[in-house]
């Protein structure tokens, strides 16, 4: 299993992006039953948990980042996606993708987001 993360980038504050993680060679009841979550590390910190994505289909988000993301996910697809609205400096960082479940913790390679001023 491959979780490939695709979307970051260069934006302005106040602007948004859309990352996408995409499941690869995983069977889609594994999928159905997998939690999805998306962390971040910026430079000299911990990676912390963002947003998180239940099988049962609840959601968290850790409080900087509500009323501003929104998680989601696409059972046919086999992806997950992190909306990103309102983006501020301090959401710079490297954002990672993972899957959580029964026997099952991966993660993706990360991908990078840079909001500047």
């Amino acid at each position: 299993v491959q979780l490939q993360a695709s979307g970051g980038g260069l934006v302005q504050a106040g602007g948004s992006l859309r990352l996408s993680c995409k499941a690869t060679r995983m069977i889609s009841s594994t999928f159905w039953a997998t939690a999805f979550n998306w962390y971040r590390q910026a430079p000299g910190k911990q990676r912390e948990l963002v947003a998180g994505n239940s099988a049962d289909g609840s959601k968290m988000y850790e409080d900087s980042v509500k009323g501003r993301f929104t998680t989601s996910r696409d059972n046919a697809k086999k992806t997950v996606y992190l909306q990103m609205n309102s983006l501020k400096t301090e959401d710079t960082a490297v954002y990672y993708c993972n899957a959580r479940g029964p026997n099952i913790d991966y993660w993706g390679e990360g991908t990078q987001v840079t909001v500047s001023s």
